[in-house]
């Protein structure tokens, strides 16, 4: 991390951050030290504190009084909410881009898909939620409603391990999303706007559905 650029040290220590907790390199849970974080890095506490905010900020760093700060953990209201706005929002967008997507979007749609398809096969998990939210990101980059597509665009940063645990929990959530999002391509191009924005909102509940299902089944007494 040595040799930040002195404008973006906070910026980059975050990105550094927030790649190693989507990973789960960073469980939940895990203390975060500024002090053991800034020797890491090779930077100093200030740059580090600043990260620290930001990721709070975004869901993935919980700021503790007199404690400091941590990994936050799976909650079962924030990941309802979270996907709840998503479900929203994004075939709203979604309902305005379509119509305007281009044969270059649909290009990239389609890398995006063979890409996700090979990576979703092999179980690299840590590539999942960057597709995930290149292939969204790219299906709503025509809405031409940029305060909207802000708010999404963070939604998805703060859903992205929630999305990876998702595809991880079985081969079922495998198919079902890769399937899904092919689904989601070919309404688009064949004009049907409904049924793309119909089949999103779906795409989203279910994916909030399973990861709740999956935490209440974590908390549940062992017989």
């Amino acid at each position: 991390m040595k040799g930040f650029a002195v404008t973006t040290v906070a910026e980059q220590a975050a990105d550094a951050l927030r790649r190693k907790i989507i990973s789960g390199e960073l469980p939940e849970g895990v203390s975060l030290r500024q002090d053991a974080l800034a020797a890491e890095f090779g930077i100093s506490r200030i740059p580090v504190r600043e990260a620290l905010v930001q990721l709070e900020g975004e869901g993935l760093v919980k700021i503790v009084p007199h404690k400091g700060a941590v990994v936050s953990g799976l909650s079962i209201d924030e990941i309802n909410e979270l996907f709840m706005l998503r479900a929203l929002l994004e075939p709203l967008l979604l309902k305005k881009s379509a119509p305007r997507l281009t044969a270059q979007d649909y290009a990239e749609l389609d890398a995006i898909l063979a890409e996700y398809k090979v990576e979703l096969h092999a179980q690299h998990t840590t590539r999942w939620g960057e597709l995930n939210t290149r292939l969204h990101d790219v299906l709503l980059s025509r809405a031409g409603q940029p305060r909207t597509a802000a708010i999404v665009a963070t939604l998805l940063q703060q859903t992205d391990r929630y999305t990876r645990m998702q595809l991880s929990l079985s081969a079922d959530s495998i198919r079902q999303a890769q399937q899904e999002h092919e689904e989601l391509v070919q309404l688009c191009r064949a004009g049907d706007v409904r049924g793309a924005a119909a089949l999103l909102k779906r795409h989203i509940e279910h994916a909030s559905k399973d990861l709740e299902q999956f935490i209440l089944s974590q908390r549940r007494p062992s017989k």
